[in-house]
């Protein structure tokens, strides 16, 4: 008698290999004996008792106590070899072997099935998926994330703000000013005026530093939620979808076609499987994988087919985590938005630097031509009689004044104001269901002048329910459905598990079945779960699967080739679209089970049923049979038998109708692209509010993916843009019809979710995957992934994309208006009087509120509804409108003018001095900036408060600046270079700047 053996999921392990489990098993083993023999002997016990208490019986004495000493189970000694377990297995074997694709190493390991046994995972139910279990793999081969390079740090984006040319000029100045200063005034006061400048150099770099460190954060939490892809696995017998970080060694992970591989892995089954390793090996060719080929590489995508993969390696222990690894990913890619304000920002420092030039000609001449005078009224420059270090400290005021007049005219803020918005924008998005996988796509979405959207899950909710079956003419429902015929209930039952992507687990005979797969899938397996009391387990033990051709959207139908257990005969199942189905059967079955020869009249019959099922907004699935002789072994296509038909209902998604309406106001053209057949795609797109039901509707609106094929250039063109459905197409469709769009002009959105939709997701200016159906291939090749499969999410995306523009707009008004007015103001003060009225210090405050308080204001604005009753933003529509620049004029014609009196007149209008004055104009110049930001909310609308409680951030912003204002104007004399104000004077600046509300107003009843 052999020794007894303990069996344990993933093999059978000896207990005395105590070095290969931990101590706390061994001693649960020995638990577990004493708890048999106990139990054994209380057995014994009761037993005696019973014997005991027969009366008829022969007394037998008392039991004695036994002592039993536990003692660990010898495992048979000569077996010879200990069984391995995951624990010392080395992991970089294990990642060789796969990337080798190492044969020989495979068999060394005993086979695909004995590495399972190894990795303790059962073959068909997974890991068992305790908390402890899954820690101890992470522990002994690491987690499914590879190690990212080194993100940038704070100092990292100061030292590169640092080394701009004007900001180092600046502080070179601030220097030298510091050091004639303090040799000039001693300590105690010559410091001011050198350490002003620095102090507000290295805020406004500061400032600049962390924002851009902020909003590099806030890519960096976006892309690792764009890397967090779903992945289905195998896990105590239940298919479950789990994060691709979760993923272990020893899962077992279910593929599909447009799936991402996790990790590094060995084929365990599946079907026409095929592997696209072109991002790893850069071949072309699609892999197959089967038995004699099982390697199977991580980041590869599966290209065909579906089967399942024991994970053997994870992490920085598989090729593409040591590639991802070494590539420091950041969000560098530069928008078309971002370079057209490039050339704004290139063109406009130009001009500050032309004025900055003119500025320090200018003070220069008037300086050393005796043209200046101090605040005592004596010449600055007498010649030889000045002083050396005079003259120095004075053309290092000249320098830093006409370098900061550069600092101000360079409008540092638009890149910022960029960034900020798309950040916030992207934020925001992810909140309403929309992941940006490219930056430019923010912006494009808001010119979107055509979008062509999927119908299943997109316009509807993808929850699909069998609502109505047909054998054969009649209809049944579900109280009559016991009466169908034994043997069509059995075919139908194999049609239906036999034929399908999905899985049905029941871990007790009791409990309530869970269904997996796709929607269709779903719907299907439940109907005939609990209408034709399918049994899938028992269905799929009696049939061994020989070939499986797996779903196509060109051919839109799936089969399966299978041979009945201890029988000479196949069975091939066909299941699909009804009216192709229906094209390839012959005969039919009625409820009786009678098997009937389909002529002409019945087949027209079946279509008409087909015909008013799709007007019912049904999705029509046929199934299909035909017995075949096992010699046979190739799939038929012709000669079916048809077995059924089913409708599925796919509701419309609630408020659809409405974001389709508010597309129509927005001049965006919706078309709907769909594999439906011409009558459901027709009611669908009713239901929805596509298509007018009072139009005529036949007249080019609707039309199938075939005609639209076979026409003419000449027709595509002529006809596209009356197109607004197009019903049984093929991703080939769809990227003709994207192409056709963009040579009449359009700016087109695109939605899809296959693998084959992936060409016209490129062509299309923005690419929106879907996330929930969308696969992996789908997603990479999109710009945006709408997360939740929604069309209101599309046209969430459109409204965000038309904010993100008009924001920028917003801004580029605002900060243009500055630039004009301070370029103008010192330019001409400096030439009327040799003295500029705002200092190196005011200026680059100015530059602080507009470049980094201001871009925060304006670049957070939300979409409001009025974004969406404009038209489009045209491909070439110039980004400083003519109504910008009418607004733009306005607001700088008037502070100029304002300043210039101030300059000149103020003295004698308020009874000040020159300081008081230079104060009164630096507290205007900056209170006008504040009320125009209000101006700038509102490009068009003359009511400029509209929403603004809406955008608690700017209000915000606008109490710190003020706040900021009075505190420099106020407290930071020495440092701002300013006089404290009186009531009076600070209520002349407030009324001054005011102004700018009516003349605002004013202006914008002047068209242009």
């Amino acid at each position: 008698m052999s020794p007894p053996r303990c069996q344990k999921s993933g093999g059978i392990a000896s207990t005395s290999d105590q070095e290969d489990w931990p101590i706390s098993k061994i001693h649960k083993r020995k638990w577990r004996l004493a708890f048999t023999a106990i139990h054994f002997t209380r057995v014994l016990t009761s037993l005696s008792k019973l014997k005991v208490l027969d009366k008829n019986g022969p007394l037998l004495r008392s039991l004695s106590y036994i002592v039993v000493d536990v003692q660990a189970i010898e495992e048979d000694s000569s077996s010879g070899d200990k069984p391995e377990t995951f624990l010392n297995v080395d992991p970089k074997t294990l990642s060789d072997m796969v990337k080798d694709k190492n044969f020989e190493s495979l068999s060394q390991f005993g086979g695909v099935k004995e590495i399972a046994r190894i990795l303790k995972s059962d073959v068909n139910d997974g890991l068992i998926g305790s908390a402890d279990d899954i820690m101890q793999r992470k522990n002994v081969f690491g987690a499914n994330e590879y190690e990212k390079a080194p993100t940038k740090g704070f100092l990292s984006f100061l030292f590169e703000a640092f080394k701009d040319t004007t900001i180092i000029i600046l502080l070179a100045c601030a220097l030298l000013s510091l050091a004639f200063g303090i040799k000039k005034h001693g300590w105690k006061d010559g410091w001011y005026d050198g350490g002003s400048i620095t102090v507000a150099v290295i805020l406004v770099v500061a400032v600049s530093a962390a924002s851009n460190f902020r909003q590099s954060r806030q890519f960096d939490k976006l892309s690792t939620k764009s890397s967090d892809i779903k992945v289905e696995v195998v896990r105590n017998g239940r298919r479950q979808p789990i994060s691709i970080f979760e993923v272990v060694v020893g899962d077992i992970v279910y593929l599909k076609i447009g799936d991402q591989i996790p990790a590094h892995g060995v084929f365990m089954e599946g079907h026409s499987l095929k592997v696209d390793e072109s991002s790893m090996t850069g071949e072309s060719d699609h892999i197959e994988v089967d038995e004699s080929t099982p390697f199977m590489l991580s980041g590869t995508k599966v290209s065909d087919g579906f089967g399942f993969m024991l994970v053997t390696s994870v992490g920085m222990n598989t090729t593409w985590g040591e590639m991802m690894g070494s590539i420091n990913q950041e969000f560098n890619e530069k928008t078309p938005l971002q370079e057209r304000l490039n050339k704004v920002t290139s063109y406009i420092g130009k001009v500050g630097l032309a004025t900055a030039a003119v500025v320090l000609a200018v003070l220069f001449f008037r300086y050393f031509t005796g043209n200046t005078k101090d605040d005592l009224g004596n010449r600055e420059f007498n010649g030889r009689k000045t002083n050396n270090d005079e003259v120095m400290n004075a053309v290092v005021e000249i320098v830093a004044t006409a370098v900061t007049i550069i600092v101000v005219a360079i409008p540092e803020g638009l890149p910022l104001a960029v960034t900020l918005t798309l950040a916030y924008s992207m934020k925001r998005m992810m909140v309403d269901h929309a992941m940006v996988r490219k930056l430019s796509a923010c912006e494009t979405m808001g010119s979107a002048t055509t979008i062509c959207t999927d119908k299943t899950g997109t316009l509807t909710l993808n929850e699909m329910k069998v609502t109505e079956f047909w054998l054969g003419k009649e209809a049944v429902n579900d109280d009559n459905s016991r009466d169908i015929a034994g043997n069509v209930l059995k075919l139908l039952q194999h049609a239906v598990g036999l034929n399908t992507a999905g899985t049905v687990y029941k871990p007790h005979s009791v409990s309530v079945p869970e269904i997996y797969g796709s929607p269709t899938e779903k719907a299907i397996l439940s109907w005939a779960v609990f209408n034709l009391g399918m049994d899938i387990e028992e269905v799929k033990h009696n049939h061994e699967t020989i070939h499986v051709e797996v779903f196509n959207s060109e051919k839109k139908r799936s089969g399966v080739l299978v041979k009945r257990n201890k029988e000479k005969y196949m069975d091939t199942h066909w299941k699909g679209a009804a009216e192709m189905i229906l094209a390839m059967c012959s005969t039919y079955y009625d409820r009786t089970g009678m098997l009937k020869a389909m002529d002409e009249e019945e087949r027209l019959q079946l279509e008409t049923i087909i015909k008013n099922m799709a007007a019912k907004s049904l999705r029509c699935i046929a199934f299909a049979h035909k017995e075949i002789a096992e010699e046979s072994r190739q799939f038929e296509e012709n000669g079916l038998t048809l077995l059924g038909l089913v409708g599925l209902k796919d509701p419309c998604r609630p408020g659809v109708r409405l974001a389709i309406e508010s597309c129509r106001a927005a001049g965006v053209n919706i078309k709907m692209i769909t594999g439906d057949n011409m009558h459901t795609a027709r009611a669908i797109a009713i239901e929805c509010g596509i298509l007018n039901p009072e139009e005529d509707l036949d007249n080019e609106a609707v039309v199938e993916g075939v005609n639209f094929r076979n026409y003419s250039h000449e027709e595509r063109m002529e006809k596209i843009n009356k197109i607004r459905v197009m019903a049984r197409s093929s991703p080939f469709d769809k990227l003709l019809m994207v192409q056709y769009l963009k040579q009449k002009g359009h700016v087109v959105a695109v939605t899809g979710d296959g693998t084959n939709d992936a060409p016209a997701l490129k062509e299309a200016d923005i690419g929106l995957a879907m996330g929930i159906q969308g696969t992996e291939v789908a997603k990479e090749s999109s710009d945006i992934v709408i997360l939740d499969d929604n069309f209101t999410s599309v046209v969430t995306v459109l409204r965000w994309g038309r904010c993100v523009y008009n924001n920028i707009q917003k801004f580029l008004q605002f900060q243009l208006t500055v630039n004009v007015a301070a370029l103008v103001i010192n330019l001409v003060a400096a030439i009327s009087s040799g003295k500029v009225p705002l200092t190196a210090v005011q200026l680059l405050w100015v530059n602080l509120i507009m470049d980094t308080l201001g871009a925060l204001a304006l670049a957070t604005e939300k979409p409001t509804n009025e974004l969406m009753e404009k038209p489009p933003i045209g491909r070439s529509e110039p980004l400083i409108t003519r109504i910008m620049w009418r607004n733009l004029i306005a607001q700088a014609l008037y502070q100029v003018i304002i300043l210039l009196v101030l300059q000149f007149k103020g003295i004698s209008i308020f009874g000040v001095d020159e300081k008081v004055k230079s104060t009164l104009i630096f507290n205007t110049f900056v209170l006008c900036q504040v009320f125009n930001e209000f101006n700038a909310r509102k490009l068009e609308k003359k009511n400029i408060f509209t929403g603004l409680l809406n955008n608690k951030l700017f209000l915000v912003i606008i109490v710190i600046t003020i706040v900021l204002q009075l505190v420099m104007v106020e407290f930071l004399k020495r440092f701002a270079n300013t006089e404290r104000l009186d009531w009076g004077q600070w209520g002349a600046c407030v009324g001054l700047a005011a102004l700018s509300w009516p003349i605002g107003w004013l202006f914008k009843c002047c068209p242009v």
